[in-house]
């Protein structure tokens, strides 16, 4: 990636279905959609090939979905879970796209090691089929915004420095949810910028793949997103954050106003 895009979480709300979505993005001047599969792997052969055609000069990622949990006591919930990782990873491929999002997994009281080890484990299967596949897309776990989820930062960074594939989603809505209201100052941004780049080098800053909405919480961390407007989300400090490090690849603005908010981060990206 030679610079940071904006990407809507799913369609457009101006564009209603996937016939407008392209334009409607242009129209906007973003830079493309992350696909939500969060209900499951579905687009019809004609939406697919909408979608191929009207790619040119946008990008795509995509959200597996939400029925994940690599760490499932169950081991056909175990082999269900990679399947749509997997699926995702295929279908997303298949449409020319930059990367697939997941939350990998639930603690279910299980030792903070054992549980890192057997998402470890279920990793190199993923990891596996899709070299056996050439498939090339980069694959994300996603950090998690409720403390009982498996996915903190170091979790992340720590699985991913096994894979060359392998790359966080840092989902810095959910870090600062999951703490309760922290890591939400410029500096607070620069050390999770700072400790990505130490703990996976520059290929991890110049292909970042990052998810940013308002966001509502409490105790046990995320409630829901909301707009930016109705959030203490300091977007702008995070952004500043991303500029000093000089962060090249895609961030995915999941805020209700899906691309009321993403010009927002667009447009003050652009005047740094």
């Amino acid at each position: 990636m030679d610079k940071l895009n904006f990407l809507t979480a799913g369609i457009p709300i101006a564009a209603a279905n996937y016939d407008r979505a392209c334009d409607t993005l242009r129209e906007l001047s973003l830079d493309g959609m992350e696909l939500e599969f969060v209900h499951g792997v579905r687009m019809s052969p004609r939406t697919q090939d909408i979608m191929r055609i009207g790619k040119k000069g946008l990008i795509f990622t995509a959200h597996a979905p939400y029925y994940i949990n690599l760490n499932a006591k169950e081991p056909e919930k175990i082999e269900a879970s990679i399947e749509r990782i997997l699926d995702t990873a295929r279908m997303a491929n298949s449409l020319g796209g930059y990367s697939i999002v997941y939350h990998a997994g639930f603690y279910l009281g299980g030792e903070k090691r054992a549980v890192f080890d057997n998402i470890l484990k279920q990793h190199e299967k993923i990891v596996g089929i899709l070299e056996r596949e050439k498939n090339p897309i980069w694959i994300r776990p996603e950090t998690t915004g409720r403390g009982s989820q498996w996915g903190d930062i170091d979790e992340i960074i720590e699985l991913c420095t096994h894979f060359k594939r392998v790359l966080p989603c840092v989902d810095f809505s959910h870090i600062h949810a999951r703490s309760g209201g922290g890591f939400n100052t410029y500096n607070d941004f620069c050390k999770i910028l700072d400790k990505i780049a130490k703990g996976l080098g520059d290929t991890a800053i110049e292909n970042f793949h990052a998810h940013i909405a308002g966001i509502a919480y409490g105790a046990k961390g995320e409630r829901n997103h909301l707009n930016f407007a109705d959030s203490d989300m300091n977007y702008k400090d995070l952004l500043r954050a991303m500029k000093k490090f000089d962060v090249r690849g895609v961030v995915v603005c999941e805020s209700p106003s899906i691309e009321g908010d993403c010009k927002i981060l667009k447009d003050f990206w652009a005047s740094l």
